[in-house]
């Protein structure tokens, strides 16, 4: 890693279902180190672990901790990326997802918690979702302190080595592009539009 790199915070974001823990396991792979906790453990809908750092939920209210995620890889949902101070620099990797794709995932994981999966309908669900993602891509681009790229998730694990590449040429190019695409199992995508 060289010195630049050890002065930004990689984001991984999307929308819940996105393929953000995909992602987190592949930067893993590749040798940029995760800022994680492992509270939440992996199940049967991430069995790879959710890769998920708690303190990111009370952003707004707590940023004591970010420098210690200088270096390495967050997982930031969509929703909280404003919430992230402008004194940091970001390169945050933002996941793309068929939104059929992320409504069934989403209802199955929560089926499976024995969870209401039916409190908003798919159609102003979807509604929501884009609405929102049309938002957060404008903030995106309006930010001086951040370097966004899209990555979407279909692509990714039908072409691991060459969204692999991708990834690492964002990231400045020294993370192991073979172990990263290595860590995409095509058997998890279980939800497709």
């Amino acid at each position: 890693m060289n010195t630049q790199d050890r002065t930004l915070i990689t984001i991984v974001s999307g929308l819940p279902r996105s393929g953000t823990s995909l992602m987190m396991s592949m930067l893993e792979a590749g040798g940029l180190p995760p800022l994680v906790d492992h509270i939440r453990e992996a199940d049967d809908d991430n069995p790879r672990g959710y890769f998920e750092f708690e303190r990111v939920k009370q952003l707004k209210q707590d940023q004591t901790w970010l420098p210690s995620a200088r270096g390495r890889a967050i997982k930031v949902i969509s929703a909280l990326l404003a919430q992230l101070p402008s004194n940091e620099r970001y390169r945050v990797i933002f996941m793309q997802r068929n939104m059929q794709e992320i409504l069934s995932s989403q209802r199955r994981m929560l089926e499976r918690r024995g969870e209401p999966s039916d409190k908003i309908g798919d159609t102003e669900m979807a509604a929501l979702f884009e609405r929102h993602l049309q938002q957060v891509t404008g903030w995106l681009a309006e930010q001086p302190n951040m370097s966004v790229l899209y990555v979407d998730y279909r692509r990714l694990v039908q072409s691991p080595r060459e969204q692999a590449a991708a990834v690492n040429a964002f990231l400045g190019g020294w993370l192991d592009e073979n172990k990263m695409a290595a860590a995409v199992d095509p058997a998890l995508y279980r939800n497709r539009a």
